[in-house]
C-alpha cells in the first residue's frame, strides 16, 4: 500500500512537471468489438462494419502479440479491465488474462460481461480464478433493467434471464461472507479471490424507473452494485445519439443511490471505504454533467490508458483518439507513451479542454485528489452517515 501511495505522488509530479514519465497503473484492454447484444446505448460493432464493410481489414491482436505488449508493461499495472464488445466471445480469453497475470502481476482484474454465454463465462472465470490466485477477480454483469425492459434495451430476447443465470452460477463459486449451507456431497469449489457484481448503464431508456430497477437488482445481493451514465463516446460509436438522461433525472437517480448507501449498515471497514468512494463518484458525476467541465484534475494519459482491439493506444475511450499503434511500435507501449502526440494529449487534458464522468478514469482521478481522499477517510473511519 505504501508503494502505491508513493507512486501516486510520482504521478502527480508527472502531471505537473512532466517527470518522471511512469507507465500507467490502470489499463483498459479492449479485446474485441464483437458483441452478441445490440444495445440501444452502444454501437461498438459498427467500428467493424463502418470501417471495414468486408471485414477483411479488421484484425484483433492475437495471444502472442498480447504477450509482447504485456512484457513491455512490466509490473506497472495495478488495475486492469478487459473490455469489449463481449470479451467472452474471444476463444483465447483465458490464455490472455492468465498471461497478463503471469507477466504483469496486477492486484485487480476486472471483467465486464453481458452474461449471455453462461457456460463459457463460468468455466472461463473458474480457470482464471484458479490461475490468478494473488489477484482480485471482479466480474460485473451488465443489467440495465428488469425482465423484458432489459431485453428491449439490449435488443436480445432472453438476455435478462441468461444474465441472472450467469450471476447465480458465479455467486455459487465465489466465497461469500454468509454462504448458504452446501448441498450434501457438493464438490463446488469456492474462490476467495472472486467478486461478482452488477453494473447498470443509466440512460433515457431506463431513467424513469431507475429506483425500482436498482432496488430489484440490489436485492439479488451482488458483491457490488455500480452504475454509470450513458454518454457519447467515440469508442462505442455513440456520438450524436440521444441516450444521455436529463441532468435533473440523473441527479435524482444519484441522490437515490447516495441515500441508499448512507443508510446501509456496513460493518466491514474495506466495504465502507469502497462505498465512500462510490458516493464521491456519484457526486462528482453529477457536478461534471451540470457544469460541463473537469471538477477535479483528470489524469487520463498519465495514470490510465486504453488499448483497442487493433492495438491503438488512447488516453481515454470517450475521445478515442489514436496516439499510436502497438503493431507499428514493436508492441512496446513505452515508444508511444513518450511521443509528441501523447505530450499534446496530456496538455489538452491538463488544460481542461475535455470533461466526462467516465467511471474508470474518475475513480483513478479521485485517488489523486487530496480533498476527495479526506472525505473518504472521514466517512469511512469517523462518521459514516455524514
Amino acid at each position: 500500500m505504501l508503494n502505491v501511495l508513493f507512486k501516486l505522488l510520482l504521478y502527480k509530479s508527472f502531471y505537473h512537471i512532466g517527470f518522471p514519465k511512469l507507465l500507467p497503473m490502470s489499463y483498459t484492454i479492449s479485446l474485441t468489438y464483437e458483441c452478441n447484444s445490440r444495445c440501444s446505448t452502444c454501437n461498438v460493432r459498427k467500428k467493424i462494419e463502418n470501417a471495414n464493410p468486408n471485414r477483411s481489414k479488421y484484425k484483433e491482436l492475437n495471444l502472442e502479440e498480447y504477450k509482447k505488449i504485456f512484457h513491455s508493461l512490466g509490473k506497472s499495472p495495478f488495475w486492469v479491465t478487459f473490455s469489449g464488445g463481449e470479451v467472452f466471445l474471444r476463444k483465447d480469453i483465458i490464455e490472455i488474462v492468465n498471461s497478463f497475470y503471469d507477466i504483469c502481476q496486477p492486484k485487480i482484474i476486472n471483467i465486464p460481461t453481458n452474461g449471455i454465454l453462461t457456460h463459457k463465462i463460468v468455466k472461463s472465470i473458474e480457470a482464471i480464478c484458479q490461475h490468478c490466485v494473488k489477484s482480485q477477480i471482479i466480474v460485473n454483469l451488465s443489467i440495465d433493467a428488469i425482465g423484458e425492459q432489459h431485453d428491449q434495451i439490449r435488443n436480445f430476447n432472453g438476455n435478462y434471464q441468461k444474465a441472472l443465470l450467469t450471476l447465480n452460477k458465479l455467486k455459487k463459486i465465489s466465497f461469500r461472507e454468509n454462504p448458504p449451507p452446501p448441498l450434501p456431497h457438493s464438490k463446488v469449489k469456492k474462490y476467495k479471490n472472486l467478486s461478482v457484481g452488477i453494473h447498470t448503464v443509466i440512460s433515457k431508456f431506463n431513467i424513469d424507473n431507475f429506483a425500482k430497477i436498482a432496488n430489484t437488482l440490489m436485492e439479488l445481493k451482488p458483491d457490488q452494485y455500480i452504475t454509470e451514465i450513458a454518454e457519447e463516446r467515440n469508442e462505442l460509436e455513440t456520438i450524436g445519439m440521444d441516450i444521455t438522461p436529463e441532468l435533473i433525472d440523473y441527479k435524482a437517480a444519484m441522490d437515490f443511490m447516495i441515500h441508499r448507501i448512507k443508510h446501509t449498515n456496513i460493518k466491514k471497514r474495506m466495504n465502507r471505504i469502497t462505498q465512500a468512494f462510490r458516493i464521491e463518484y456519484y457526486k462528482l458525476s453529477k457536478a461534471i454533467i451540470r457544469y460541463k467541465k473537469q471538477v477535479i484534475p483528470c489524469y487520463s494519459g498519465i495514470v490510465s490508458c486504453q488499448i483497442s482491439p487493433e492495438g491503438d493506444i488512447w488516453s481515454c475511450c470517450v475521445t478515442g483518439r489514436s496516439l499510436g499503434n502497438l503493431k507499428k511500435s514493436k508492441y512496446n507501449l513505452k515508444y508511444i507513451w513518450k511521443n509528441k502526440k501523447f505530450q499534446n494529449e496530456r496538455k489538452l487534458v491538463k488544460d481542461k479542454k475535455c470533461h466526462c464522468p467516465l467511471a474508470n478514469a474518475a475513480y483513478t482521478n479521485m485517488l489523486l485528489d487530496f480533498k476527495t481522499l479526506y472525505r473518504v477517510f472521514y466517512r469511512s473511519f469517523i462518521k459514516w452517515w455524514n
